[in-house]
């Protein structure tokens, strides 16, 4: 069954949401956050489960790269000023076209005294890079064609050519140790360098972080952060409500306000940078070849009437691109795809399609903001032109190993960020080359392809302009909205929020 976008309108605040504040706050993981909290502890709520600990496989920024930054030192990282800073780096520059030169900070070593010194960034670099790796990052390393130590202090990455970008997707690789590596399984475990170590994991459920007293570049500020798996928005914000959390996301609108309000606790929203879309896997029947099937669907779907109904005009409807304009590559000439069913209509005769057409739609659950409702106005909305997508809900969990495993269905909701907030790092999640790309198309990659091969700002940007006006004529995905991004903080701490996914406890300061 599907509902449409006035049933939602009209329906009373918290009645979408299944599972009841009573319920949460009687079941175990209510004591289990209530033991934990103390004056020096953080208790962060999680939206979603920790896929993986690997650093070397971590994608999704809100959870398994976050929990990275704590475990882990990388490179250089993004402040909350959004301006890059060295971590295991002093200082870094360009060497010509083709190669960055890295200058490591001397003395740095994992807690068992091996050196993380540039023997030990080349190791990790190339493990990444080796296709039996399957490493999920690979497609962002693809340019480099070398690395080269030049001294314990000093590494150089060789590219293919200019890439401008290397230091912004370099904030997001983590460095382990080779030795531990030889006897230990880094998707459950942690050994590194990061201000925090690993002091309980238990999947699906929660992490418990120590401080790592050996670390030597950013210094742990809790005796404890408690990060925990709430799947269910009313139990975060229940939970902000009693100060049994301190930090949780992806909070409905109406529960921002009514936080506010309460003087228990503190909440707000910014601008995201993720833009949700419905991405259509290209590369499988029906969507393989149909350009104007594609466009049909965009055609469907009132973006501007979910924006109202769900986000109380908070979100902002995507500009036919993936991209919001905090992206370096932002095409602000492209519209959005109106909503037009007579349109809609017409291109599914004109692509072929015999209707009604029926596809899957998978909505991975217990991540993105609303999913389940996104999902069903999507549906409805198909439906009258003619398309019968069938919902399919999963855990987030268990979708992304499907998402990641090359293994996506016909279509599926998705929310898409990219810390480096370039045009390069977030349209290179639709190159083919990348493995959760589902799209192959060569004058896209080639555009791509020309915007990192130069450091030259307005060329590079030109070339975003083409990728993103080919990618808005091919339409891989419905193009949604950017959502706001939602948050609820406990009175014992202060947070700015980013706009983006991240979550990091050096960023949260007592009070």
């Amino acid at each position: 069954m599907v509902t449409t976008i006035s049933k939602l309108a009209g329906a009373a605040p918290g009645s979408w949401r299944s599972l009841t504040v009573a319920a949460w706050l009687g079941a175990s993981l209510a004591g289990a956050l209530a033991s934990s909290a103390s004056a020096e502890t953080l208790t962060i709520a999680l939206s979603s489960t920790v896929n993986t600990l690997d650093p070397t496989q971590a994608q999704v920024v809100g959870t398994d790269v976050s929990v990275a930054a704590h475990l882990y030192s990388p490179l250089v990282a993004r402040g909350p000023d959004g301006k890059l800073y060295g971590v295991l780096a002093e200082s870094w520059q360009p060497e010509g076209d083709a190669a960055w030169l890295f200058n490591l900070k001397p003395g740095v070593t994992f807690p068992g005294g091996e050196p993380l010194d540039a023997e030990a960034v080349k190791w990790n670099i190339d493990r990444i890079r080796n296709p039996e790796t399957k490493s999920r990052n690979r497609a962002w390393f693809d340019p480099v064609s070398e690395v080269e130590v030049v001294s314990p202090t000093q590494v150089r990455i060789k590219t293919k050519g200019p890439y401008p970008t290397l230091p912004d997707q370099l904030s997001m690789i983590f460095f382990l140790s080779p030795e531990w590596m030889k006897t230990h399984n880094p998707a459950t475990e942690a050994y590194g360098t990061g201000p925090y170590t690993l002091k309980q994991f238990v999947a699906g459920d929660r992490l418990i972080l120590a401080p790592n007293d050996k670390a030597v570049l950013e210094k742990p500020t809790f005796d404890e952060v408690s990060m925990r798996v709430v799947p269910e928005a009313s139990a975060r914000v229940a939970g902000i409500l009693a100060g049994e959390l301190d930090l949780a996301f992806d909070l409905p609108l109406e529960d921002v306000e009514r936080i506010k309000k309460s003087g228990r606790a503190d909440a707000g929203w910014v601008p995201s940078s993720r833009s949700m879309v419905v991405r259509m896997n290209t590369l499988k029947a029906p969507l393989a070849g149909n350009t104007k099937l594609r466009q049909a669907l965009n055609y469907a779907v009132d973006k501007e009437g979910m924006v109202e109904a769900l986000l109380g005009g908070l979100g902002t409807v995507s500009q036919c691109q993936i991209m919001t304009p905090a992206y370096f590559g932002f095409n602000k000439d492209l519209k959005p795809y109106p909503y037009d069913p007579a349109k809609a209509k017409q291109l599914l005769k004109e692509a072929g399609v015999t209707t009604p057409l029926k596809i899957d739609l998978e909505v991975p659950l217990n991540r993105y903001f609303m999913a389940s409702e996104i999902g069903q106005i999507v549906a409805g909305q198909l439906q009258d032109v003619g398309v019968e997508a069938t919902i399919k809900e999963m855990d987030f969990g268990a979708w992304v190993k499907t998402y990641a495993g090359r293994d996506m269905g016909q279509m599926a909701l998705l929310g898409q960020a990219w810390p480096t907030l370039d045009a390069d790092g977030m349209l290179s999640l639709y190159a083919a080359a990348n493995p959760t790309a589902y799209f192959d198309d060569k004058p896209f990659d080639e555009a791509l392809k020309a915007g990192r091969g130069t450091t030259d700002p307005a060329k590079r940007l030109e070339a975003y302009k083409t990728a993103t006006a080919r990618m808005c004529e091919e339409a891989p995905v419905i193009f949604l909205f950017a959502q706001p991004f939602t948050y609820g903080t406990s009175k014992k701490i202060t947070w700015k929020a980013r706009g983006g996914d991240w979550v990091r406890a050096t960023d949260v300061v007592k009070k």
